[in-house]
């Protein structure tokens, strides 16, 4: 699936059985947003993930074993977990 960027370029996307997890690039990215992001096969977005502190963004995603859930971790130095349906955060710690 062709999947273009909403304001930078796509560091990483992930296929899952709900859609695609996007990541684009911090670098650049308005802070007020979410720059990781769930895509439905119709490329409509279905969730932009929580984020830890307003002020952050996310640099690095990976899936987990258990298939309902995905780590993240942000510039700001946020370890994260989160719900791969719906992009809420399910618990997160800092890491310095």
């Amino acid at each position: 699936m062709d999947i273009q960027p909403l304001h930078t370029k796509i560091d990483k996307t992930i296929q899952t059985m709900f859609g695609h997890i996007v990541l684009e690039s911090p670098d650049g990215f308005p802070r007020n947003d979410s720059n990781l992001y769930g895509i439905a096969s119709n490329k409509k977005i279905i969730w932009k993930a929580e984020k830890p502190n307003p002020n952050t963004l996310f640099s690095r995603v990976r899936l987990n074993e258990d298939g309902d859930t995905f780590s993240a971790y942000t510039t700001g130095g946020h370890g994260c977990e989160l719900e791969l349906r719906t992009g809420k955060l399910i618990s997160h710690t800092s890491i310095q």
